[in-house]
């Protein structure tokens, strides 16, 4: 009279087994579904009914009541619909029980019986997985994606009597229907850009790599044309590869988001949303069901905001917290979402309204009080949490018509970055950071990597005179360490020091 079986519910990234138990009480016949799931999870019945009786699967003429367990939590959208189908079929004894009761089942259900694929079956697999499961049933549109998940058995299925017939169900023809895939996602274009086609930056490509090679969040200040954009393009073809943990968190957004996962992607994700992006675009949110923003797809790689003063002040001021803590936590009445957002910021911006001020050979038309207020809408808050500033200057005619490539090309700059964060990563083994920029700065000044006193001297002036913030003070501790680890030193020197405390002032090119 009772069948459990199991699905998961997500709630950011994060997974949570739920117990799928049906029973059978009363002779009267009828359908409760209970265990706080919300609209689309409390249609599941309607969805159920016509899927089972056009499968050729008859549902009990009794009472049926299905509740999920734990009630306390919050269960969104229709991945359930496969899970709570089969548990009803198995309360007269048909199915497998034991089989039932060691699989975790994924899937939304058509009205003919079909299984359509859903989103988040990555991170739902990961956790089912976590929790000791082995096998796992997807819609075949899930299939590649569910079989990135290793040491977990998949069983893909394009119909609700397919299924059944796994689990032990006698059925004459459960039928070969033709399966629901999800559009493929358009594959991100090779592109030929190069570090070597800019020229006449070199202080900005060398700003480029440091930035690469900690970590470091960058702010590029320059008229129209300048190659503001151009340049934080090339910052993402020099980021090294993703780690195997860094591109299943990346990829595991990528599927809440909907999108059709066949491979690892080992790139970092290059994130490039507009200035006019709202909050809830930018950092994630919803009423029903919490969304991973920009940030948490940027996670792992660059986001890149351009025209950032064009963007209202209170969208940049909601990246403060993002920036510090590397995650994002959404919070709403009836549940708390939480996604990893550990991204490298890139902003670049005009120096005033017309984009002329300090140009040279062109006049400025701002007045002074609107240059002041197109500069102060990066607030201070967001500018002390930014490592490098870079003033970019146009490119002269005689540097633009000239034969020579820029010294330094995609690949050797990324060679260097590598060889920089390998460096990082054997001095931080064993500790919870392995990129200079993610070192808690309390650490690097009381430390045992303390910089040495004489070294430090200009960045204690700085603070002293109140030119540098404490928070200030601990990104050029950062950005010493990432400038050392780039020339093979194996502490940071003076000259390692000054380099960063430029960086961090601001440089012209």
């Amino acid at each position: 009279m009772t069948a459990r079986t199991w699905a998961v519910a997500l709630s950011g990234l994060n997974g949570h087994m739920v117990d799928v138990e049906a029973d059978l009480s009363q002779q009267t016949p009828g359908f409760d579904l209970i265990g706080l799931g919300d609209r689309a999870l409390g249609e599941a019945a309607r969805r159920v009914h016509n899927a089972c009786r056009n499968s050729g699967l008859d549902l009990p003429r009794r009472k049926l009541t299905v509740n999920l367990s734990p009630a306390s939590l919050p269960k969104h959208g229709t991945a359930f619909d496969l899970a709570i189908a089969i548990a009803a079929l198995g309360t007269e004894g048909t199915l497998d029980a034991s089989s039932l009761a060691r699989t975790v089942h994924l899937g939304e259900l058509g009205l003919d019986g079909r299984l359509r694929p859903v989103a988040g079956v990555l991170p739902a697999l990961h956790a089912a997985k976590a929790a000791g499961f082995e096998h796992a049933v997807v819609p075949v549109g899930n299939e590649a994606e569910a079989r990135l998940v290793p040491g977990l058995t998949v069983h893909a299925a394009a119909s609700l009597a397919q299924v059944a017939v796994l689990h032990g169900a006698q059925l004459d023809d459960p039928g070969d229907p033709d399966p629901i895939l999800i559009p493929e996602a358009p594959e991100r274009p090779e592109t030929d850009d190069d570090l070597a086609d800019v020229i006449g930056q070199e202080d900005a490509v060398a700003a480029l790599v440091v930035a690469a090679a900690g970590g470091h969040h960058l702010l590029l200040t320059g008229p129209p044309g300048a190659g503001k954009t151009m340049l934080a393009r090339r910052l993402a073809g020099i980021l090294p590869d993703l780690d195997e943990e860094a591109a299943l968190e990346a990829a595991s957004i990528r599927s809440l988001m909907g999108e059709s996962l066949t491979t690892l992607e080992r790139r970092p994700p290059f994130v490039a949303p507009h200035h006019s992006a709202s909050i809830a675009a930018l950092i994630g949110g919803g009423s029903r069901i919490a969304r991973p923003g920009a940030i948490a797809m940027a996670h792992g790689g660059l986001l890149f905001l351009d025209e950032a003063a064009e963007a209202p002040r209170a969208v940049l001021d909601s990246l403060r917290q993002p920036l510090e803590s590397g995650t994002i936590e959404i919070h709403r009445s009836e549940f708390t979402a939480r996604y990893p957002a550990r991204f490298q910021l890139v902003l670049a911006t005009n120096p005033c309204p017309c984009g002329a001020f300090g140009v040279v050979g062109e006049e400025c038309v701002c007045p002074p009080s609107a240059i002041r207020r197109y500069a102060s809408r990066l607030s201070g808050p967001i500018r002390d949490r930014l490592d490098i500033e870079v003033r970019v200057a146009r490119v002269s005619a005689v540097q633009a018509m000239a034969q020579e490539r820029g010294r330094l090309s995609t690949a050797q700059a990324r060679d260097r970055v590598v060889a920089a964060r390998e460096r990082a990563a054997l001095r931080w083994h064993g500790l919870p950071w392995r990129l200079n920029a993610h070192v808690p700065g309390t650490w690097l000044r009381q430390g045992e990597h303390r910089i040495a006193a004489g070294a430090r001297a200009p960045l204690d002036r700085a603070l002293q005179r109140g030119s540098l913030t404490l928070r200030g003070y601990d990104r050029v501790i950062r950005m010493a360490w990432s400038v050392a680890d780039l020339d093979g030193a194996d502490a940071p020197a003076l000259e390692h020091v000054g380099r960063a405390l430029y960086l961090k002032k601001g440089m012209m090119t």
